[in-house]
């Protein structure tokens, strides 16, 4: 899985840009009236193309944006974050990736979420719930090749948990740029302690830098008890 990643990340000519295994129009038509059959509420799953090298698991993209300083409840945050799409294979990520932004020219309150795909980044998910995350704050200027860097790890399965990884975010800020990885069981020692030692690998972080493992648990707590202080004081 690493070697695919590798030639393709060193791979320049722009081919996956190109959507190769587009359908014919009529094909196109008959796929459209089929997924519109199944369930228009629900998306389809994504599958490899032919001649693609499928991934451990599907993931989806997801965005979100909000305005500093105003309270948010957990039903507007929900509506605030949009998926941008799901892939299967190491040519659909790359299909996605080279269109996207990078976390680095993000302005405002940003953030991009890659999480397997059925996973919702919330702490109240199902898959989530019972887990945390590793946070590292980088000072500005760093956050594009560490989100790069974490989110190749992730897709090949670098962290070697098994089910445990959830997702990624990187999350831009005035002062600083966050990201995080996200997995399924915090009480988890040896999990947690693994995919802490990966991060360090992975991101060559220098000896000195602060990671902090915060359980979900601890973050929903956290959250109601500041929007109980700002609803106490009359949403200042």
């Amino acid at each position: 899985m690493n070697n695919k990643f590798d030639a393709l990340k060193d791979d320049d000519s722009g081919d996956h840009d190109q959507d190769n295994s587009s359908p014919k129009d009529g094909e196109k038509e008959k796929n459209d009236e089929e997924e519109k059959d199944s369930n228009t509420t629900k998306r389809k799953a994504a599958v490899p193309g032919a001649g693609e090298h499928p991934l451990q698991y599907n993931y989806s993209f997801w965005y979100s944006r909000r305005t500093p300083g105003r309270p948010a409840s957990t039903q507007s945050y929900e509506q605030n974050i949009k998926q941008i799409g799901s892939f299967a294979s190491v040519e659909q990520f790359w299909r996605f990736y080279s269109h996207m932004i990078r976390p680095g020219d993000l302005t405002g309150h940003s953030d991009f979420h890659l999480f397997k795909e059925g996973i919702k980044p919330m702490w109240e998910d199902d898959a989530n719930k019972s887990g945390g995350k590793w946070i590292i704050r980088l000072r500005k200027g760093l956050v594009s090749r560490c989100w790069e860097n974490l989110i190749l790890a992730m897709l090949g399965e670098q962290f070697m948990v098994g089910e445990e990884i959830c997702g990624a975010v990187v999350s831009v800020r005035f002062q600083e740029d966050i990201i995080s990885i996200w997995n399924k069981t915090a009480s988890d020692q040896a999990t947690t302690a693994r995919i802490r030692d990966t991060l360090r690998r992975v991101l060559n972080l220098p000896p000195n830098t602060i990671m902090e493992y915060k359980t979900h648990t601890d973050s929903i707590k956290a959250w109601e008890d500041f929007h109980g202080l700002v609803n106490a004081s009359g949403g200042r």
